[in-house]
Formats: C-alpha cells, structure tokens, sequence
C-alpha cells in the first residue's frame, strides 16, 4: 500500500503539536482517527515514529530525520499554493508584450515598472519592433498583446482603437509656448524636425502643412530622436503625446496641433488563445492609463 498524504498530514501535525489531541484538533478529526493514522503510517514505514508518555508523543531519532523532509516537501507545497494564489489574483504570471518604438522607447515601460511593482512573481518580456513586425508577433502567437499603429484588419483577432491627437513639442521659451493650440499656419517658418518617414501618421502631418510654409531640416526615424533634436533647439516637431512626454519638464513643452492629426494606436490580441487574467488586467489598466493622452 503506497503512502497516503493523510498520513503525513497526521505526522506533520503530531510533530508540530506534541501530541495526538493536539493534532486532531488542528486537523478537524477525532484523536482516534489521528491515531490511527499514524500507527498505520508507522506499519507502512515500518519505522517507529513516536513514544508515547502520557498525553505527549515524543518523536523518536527516525521521525525527527524524517520530518526535515517532511518539512521541505510542506514548503513545496506551500509555494505551489502560494503561487495559485497569486496567479488568481494577477499577482504572478508571464507576460509577452510587443508595442512599436514610440511606446516602448518610455511610456510602456513605465507603465510596466509600476504594473510589476506590487507584483514582484511576475516576469514579463518587452520587444519594440516595428508596427508590422508587432502585428506579426501577435498573430504568430510569440506576443499575448500587441500595440502598434493601424490598420489592421485580419480576421480572428481583437482590435481596440486608442484615439490620441498629436501634439507640437517646444523648447518652453519658444514663441508658441503661451498658446494652448497651435495651427498648423502658426508654424509658417520655422524649423521642422520631422518624424516617420513613409508611415500614415507622416502623410497626415504632411497633409496639414501642404499649404504652410516650412523647412524640414532633419529627418528623425523615431519621435525620441525628434524630441531630443527639438531640446537641442533644432526645430520644432509634431509628434504623438506619449512620446512627448518623457521630455516634458526638461525644458520642452507640448501644444495641442491642429488640424487634428491622429497619433493613436491600436491593440491587438488574438481570439485563438485566451488571454490570461494577467494579460487582461495588464491590457485594461494600459488602456486606462492611455486615455490621460486625449482622446
């Protein structure tokens, strides 16, 4: 007959107790059952594991040896409870995520330092490819959330639009610092830092200073190079709040742009696989710290 983990339950608890009346208190039976118990896992054992002097059972040489693995096995299996637990409450877990440059160059990872601090068994990988390489990574499963810019509309997967005006980034003693809007025809003449190249976000700024004139003086493949080019007093730029943001309060400031120009993204996950509660808390609580962006 194997062991049966009652068993060991019952010998786990004469030990940590003293005794047998102890023990079945603290397990919720009858101290005939906690006896029995034991004296069958003794006969299993074929060891003795106890003397009995009055109402203490005194572990001998063998159950003190044995309880030191006893002891390591419970701890095991208080990880294993403990983790479970902490699965169920979106404290433990791993988590793929893929997001364009922009997203990844500071405000997601951002949000991720906060997310995991309260979470310290969680383990969460981060790529920043390219928009289409993100979609990508979703939909061949190597990503359990995507965010990158649009379109995107393969069937079989969920699509959130996260809608954000763009923004023109300033030195704070610019001109147009004190304006709240700034026009496009407000940025007749000045040095333009411009940012994603062949991309629709680009067309768009293009579009709106079609008939404004301007100078673009340097081509930046990442909105963070056009804002770091902007705090070295190259140009102005018209860029996405998000990534403006990490350079707010260092002598740059963000004026909302018009024409309104989409600077949003979308967030992608796949209806094949479902997502994690992790995932789904993680998804909810980003979106939910997006929306500080605009809308």
């Amino acid at each position: 007959m194997a062991i049966q983990s009652r068993q060991v339950e019952a010998f786990r608890a004469v030990m940590l107790t003293g005794s047998m009346t102890a023990a079945a208190e603290m397990l919720g039976i009858t101290q005939p059952a906690i006896s029995r118990l034991i004296r069958d896992f003794e006969i299993q054992l074929a060891l003795r594991l106890f003397e009995r002097k009055g109402y203490q059972s005194v572990p001998t040489p063998d159950a003190i040896t044995l309880f030191e693995e006893v002891k390591r096995s419970f701890v095991g299996l208080a990880r294993i409870s403990d983790m479970a637990r902490a699965i169920k409450a979106n404290l433990a877990g791993t988590l793929r995520i893929a997001a364009m440059p922009v997203l990844m160059s500071g405000a997601l990872p951002r949000f991720v330092a906060g997310f995991m601090r309260d979470r310290p068994n969680l383990h969460i990988s981060l790529a920043g490819p390219p928009s289409h390489l993100v979609l990508e990574a979703v939909t061949s499963g190597q990503a359990d959330l995507g965010y990158a810019e649009g379109p995107f509309d393969q069937p079989g997967f969920d699509i959130e639009i996260m809608k954000v005006g763009a923004v023109v980034i300033m030195p704070a003693h610019h001109r147009l610092a004190s304006r709240t809007v700034v026009d496009a025809v407000d940025l007749a003449g000045e040095p333009i830092v411009g940012t994603g190249m062949h991309t629709l976000y680009r067309s768009w700024v293009d579009a709106a200073l079609a008939n404004v004139p301007h100078r673009i003086v340097v081509e930046a493949s990442l909105s963070q190079i056009a804002c770091l080019l902007v705090s070295e007093g190259v140009g102005l730029s018209v860029v996405s709040p998000y990534a403006a943001e990490e350079f707010l309060g260092r002598g740059l400031v963000a004026k909302t742009f018009t024409p309104r120009i989409e600077a949003g993204f979308i967030s992608v996950r796949s209806r094949q696989r479902p997502m994690s509660a992790l995932a789904s808390a993680f998804h909810a609580e980003f979106l939910a710290h997006a929306r500080r962006w605009g809308s």
